[in-house]
């Protein structure tokens, strides 16, 4: 199973987008989207320096055009799995078919400028913290008055908040771990940020977006989200709420993915797989002379497609963990409406209600009665109608 990964931010480098601009149309595409976010994309890719490409409002949009720019070069039919870490959620959200990529770049442009303008209303900052135990490190981010911003697995986490707090926090740092102050604008993925999710919520409402076409996993808790409002909301939320990339990375593995493409720029989340889950192939693309390595790995790992005519499917994920019940009155070859209940979750908690969202036939079963389940898992596929 092959899945997609777009980089956040700090992932940017100078000039990163040069050898991509020779490809056809790669030109005219970044001055449409420069127009919709505000900021020349073109510039930013290939002449602005390291301190023009840190600006908080120039870089997230530089990061989606950048993922939309290389996954048109890649056969993404093959693609089973996307995910995103932070703005990079946006550029995901377009490749599983759930924004245009006009509308992910837009949105990409207002986040980035709102965030920015929340960054100046007071001195805020992140730090990473690597090593030390989980629950130590924790606990000291909570009881200096700051927050988890990231979760990014391999022992790293992201401490964020009041600048004079964070200053606090690395002279006493955890036992065994090391504090190390990030160059970035300010407390991102905080309550800090509420003015930003105010203004992209207000952006948000004007885009109707479709149910996502692949598995698409969200930074909020790791799990797929398969409805497009639903998945709008999270993208909006995200910008105050914790990124768990440790999650996301946890349900890669639950869903048996082999193999990763990470998409310029490439490196960050591919060492953080490379060091979670072991055996995983990756490919990292930078420049277009890696597009080869990327489209031989989806050959071997990808969803082949056949000239034979199909219809198009929507899968239906779990969105918690527990023992999956499939609805009694409901077989394969069934008609199923959009919103009709499929099945159910167990969990501790009490059962948690399976429904699809949009309608078609049920074409199969992924998940049977009484089988164990994980965030994320495809329980069935729905065909839609033609």
């Amino acid at each position: 199973m092959l899945a997609v990964l777009a980089p956040g931010q700090g992932a940017q480098k100078p000039g990163f987008l040069e050898p991509w601009l020779g490809l056809p149309g790669a030109d005219a595409r970044l001055r449409w989207w420069s127009s919709l976010s505000g900021v020349d994309l073109t510039h930013l890719g290939t002449a602005a320096d390291a301190d023009e490409i840190k600006d908080t409002a120039k870089t997230q949009p530089l990061l989606v055009a950048a993922t939309l720019l290389a996954a048109e070069q890649l056969p993404m039919d093959d693609v089973a799995v996307v995910a995103g870490h932070s703005v990079g959620e946006l550029g995901a959200a377009a490749l599983a078919g759930a924004l245009t990529p006009d509308a992910a770049v837009t949105l990409a442009g207002v986040r980035g400028r709102e965030m920015a303008a929340a960054c100046a209303v007071e001195p805020t900052g992140m730090a990473a913290v690597l090593g030390g135990a989980e629950p130590d490190v924790l606990a000291a981010i909570e009881a200096h008055g700051l927050y988890p911003a990231n979760r990014n697995g391999a022992g790293q986490i992201v401490a964020a908040g009041a600048q004079d707090a964070l200053d606090k926090f690395a002279a006493a740092p955890p036992a065994k771990a090391r504090v190390i102050a990030l160059k970035v604008a300010g407390a991102f993925h905080t309550p800090y940020m509420a003015p930003a999710e105010a203004a992209l919520a207000a952006a948000a409402a004007g885009i109707s977006p479709a149910n996502p076409a692949k598995i698409l996993l969200s930074n909020l808790d790791g799990t797929a989200v398969d409805h497009g409002p639903t998945l709008l909301t999270r993208l909006v939320r995200q910008v105050t709420a914790p990124v768990r990339w440790d999650l996301c990375m946890q349900t890669l593995a639950d869903l048996g993915v082999t193999a990763v493409i990470e998409l310029p720029p490439a490196g960050t989340l591919a060492g953080l797989i490379k060091r979670t889950l072991k055996g995983v192939e990756i490919v990292t693309v930078n420049t277009p002379d890696d597009l080869a390595k990327a489209r031989d790995l989806a050959v071997r790992h990808g969803a082949h497609p056949t000239h034979e005519p199909h219809p198009g499917f929507r899968v239906v994920v779990a969105g918690t963990g527990g023992t999956f019940v499939p609805a009694a009155d409901l077989a394969e070859g069934d008609e199923v409406a959009d919103g009709q209940i499929i099945g159910t979750i167990n969990t501790r908690q009490g059962a948690v209600e399976v429904s699809a969202h949009g309608a078609g036939v049920l074409a199969e079963w992924l998940a049977h009665d009484d089988d164990p389940v994980t965030p994320g898992q495809p329980l069935a596929r729905i065909g839609e109608h033609s």
